[in-house]
């Protein structure tokens, strides 16, 4: 009997051990999962090359976050940088009731300053693949950014089967610090960043070298891969005749990307957090601020290794493929392929590009959008000139962020804290999107869009012309706080007599971030059902650092509880100021 008693409470303290170490609590069927995060620069090798990145807990990328469905996580963040301060947005997370959680400077929050402390508690509802990143300057760009991984919950099932699963993290990197691309991107004579050095598959890559020459050590050009794992490639190591998920996320600050495994097709399960109707390909594109799964069924010959790559799409590549290995167990992850990595399409093949985005539909059974909307909102995307520097602008408007986040000065009516002059909802109507501007000059505004909570609001993306001729971009466009239907896609000038009547209310994907195509537009819908401030932007780090995004504010009366943390700075930090004097 006694020793029954023992081994029960051996039990007892061994699930008590887990749970410390792991920082774990757990009450009435929720999860909090905890953590406690140093952000600091670091020097590190992300392609054999040493920088400067900006690391968590000593970390590049970023520790992974695993969750359940329904945790709520909480991360204390501790900003341990000298001369900046730092916030960080979870991507996809819709923080229902915490819009103070999701970590935009001047937007939901104030910066966290230099060895300031700032805690994040949010609960995660919906399962999918997502992504977390530094929102504060362009700190995306130097490193800060990792995943966000959430199961589903307890008792619940995926749509699909899969054995095992592999986490790719997709971005580009540049040997130039960040700060000075900030400089040049501010500066007359405007200084371009350029193209990425190298792209990176889960914080690693090589620079000017041939990981396919370092495999078959064939060429002088092979890369010699450091000792320290940094930069060394994470081979994908798979048994034979399974099924593999294979989670894959953009947190590219510029390049648009495809990725493939070499003779192997792909079936695309989940986009952004949402599942869709499966559909083979053999290769995908990715946009930055997107994320797929895909089940990948290892049936090929299993004594050979197969290349996985990624390349540049939408700007013509001046950047080399990122590679690594799928290594069919038992072979040598040493074995060089036989067949070459596959070719990533050409870069302007736009008709290779809509043909993957027009084969994402919601999975039956998904919500349905509302059959009309209560408003709607066009933005114009063009470049533009204020005071001889070049920006980008919306409806002729380069966002520039107030000094007080919107959220508290909107909830305490801090009518001097941002341009409360309604910002356009249109463009002229002769405006011409297939040529440049012919008054080519905006101004800068931070002006919000005030919508009805719970009204149905229709976003038309219009793409056009640059400031040089015959150039328009491609910008992925990701909304906080919501996800949104997306409706349809189409060239030229967005007409609402000809357009509206190819919208697909039947089965429109779900998601947070879209692609608009050059010259063309995109048509959203969403639900104004999540009481905040919330971001809408270009996902493209310098695009959004020069102007390209607008603000949605919803039911900002119903927010209730805001940290004083998040409310600290601008005028909203002189009035707690002033109110503390005055106890």
């Amino acid at each position: 009997m006694g020793f029954l008693v023992l081994r029960e409470l051996v039990v007892v303290w061994c699930i008590l051990l887990i749970l410390l170490c792991c920082s774990i609590e757990i009450s009435f069927g929720s999860t909090t999962r905890h953590f406690k995060w140093d952000v600091e620069y670091m020097f590190w090798s992300p392609d054999c090359q040493e920088s400067v990145v900006m690391g968590i807990n000593g970390q590049f990328p970023g520790p992974t976050i695993r969750a359940q469905a329904g945790d709520t996580i909480f991360v204390q963040l501790i900003n341990k940088l000298h001369t900046e301060g730092v916030v960080i947005h979870w991507h996809g997370i819709r923080q229902l009731g915490t819009p103070w959680a999701d970590g935009t400077a001047s937007i939901s929050q104030c910066a966290i300053n230099p060895g300031e402390t700032f805690d994040y508690r949010f609960k995660v509802d919906k399962a999918g693949t997502y992504i977390y990143h530094g929102h504060f300057g362009m700190q995306r760009s130097s490193g800060l950014y990792g995943s966000l991984i959430v199961e589903v919950g307890e008792g619940e099932k995926e749509p699909f089967h899969y054995d095992d699963e592999f986490n790719l993290l997709l971005s580009d990197w540049w040997h130039q610090s960040v700060h000075d691309q900030e400089v040049g991107l501010s500066s007359k004579p405007f200084r371009w960043i350029g193209e990425p050095q190298t792209l990176l598959i889960n914080g690693r890559g090589q620079f000017n070298c041939s990981l396919s020459a370092h495999f078959s050590n064939t060429s002088t050009n092979a890369c010699t891969l450091r000792g320290d794992e940094q930069c060394a490639p994470q081979v994908l190591r798979v048994l034979p005749n399974r099924t593999y998920r294979l989670r894959i996320a953009s947190i590219t600050a510029l390049a648009s990307l495809n990725l493939a495994v070499g003779n192997h097709k792909m079936v695309v399960v989940e986009a952004d957090g949402n599942y869709v109707q499966p559909f083979e390909v053999e290769d995908m594109d990715i946009y930055s601020g997107e994320s797929y799964s895909v089940l990948l069924t290892t049936n090929q010959d299993q004594s050979k290794n197969y290349w996985i790559s990624v390349g540049v799409r939408g700007r013509k590549p001046q950047t080399p493929q990122a590679l690594t290995l799928l290594n069919y167990s038992p072979t040598s992850q040493s074995k060089l392929p036989i067949l070459p990595p596959p070719i990533t399409p050409t870069w302007n093949d736009y008709d290779h590009s809509k043909s993957f985005s027009n084969k994402i539909f919601a999975l039956m059974g998904s919500p349905k959008p509302p059959k009309n909307p209560d408003r709607r909102i066009i933005l114009l995307n063009t470049q533009n000139y204020i005071d001889g520097y070049i920006k980008w602008a919306i409806n002729n408007i380069s966002l520039l962020l107030p000094s007080t986040p919107y959220l508290g000065s909107i909830k305490y009516s801090l009518r001097t804290a941002f341009d409360n002059k309604n910002p356009p909802e249109n463009f002229a109507n002769d405006y011409d999107v297939m040529k440049p501007p012919i008054n080519p000059n905006s101004s800068n505004g931070n002006g919000v869009y005030m919508l009805g909570l719970n009204s149905t609001v229709d976003i038309i993306l219009q793409n056009a012309n640059a400031l040089a001729v015959n150039v328009s971009e491609i910008h992925p466009w990701h909304l906080h706080g919501h996800n949104f239907w997306v409706l349809g896609y189409g060239e030229g000038k967005f007409s609402a007599k000809k357009d509206e009547k190819k919208f697909n209310l039947r089965n429109p994907p779900l998601r947070n971030t879209v692609v608009i195509f050059p010259f063309g537009w995109t048509a959203l819908r969403f639900v104004a059902d999540n009481p905040g401030v919330w971001a809408f932007h270009c996902h493209i780090e310098p695009h959004l650092h020069m102007g390209m995004g607008v603000v949605f504010a919803q039911g900002v009366e119903h927010v209730n509880d805001i940290p004083d943390q998040a409310l600290a700075c601008g005028l909203t930090g002189k009035r707690f100021m002033k109110k503390t004097k005055q106890n």
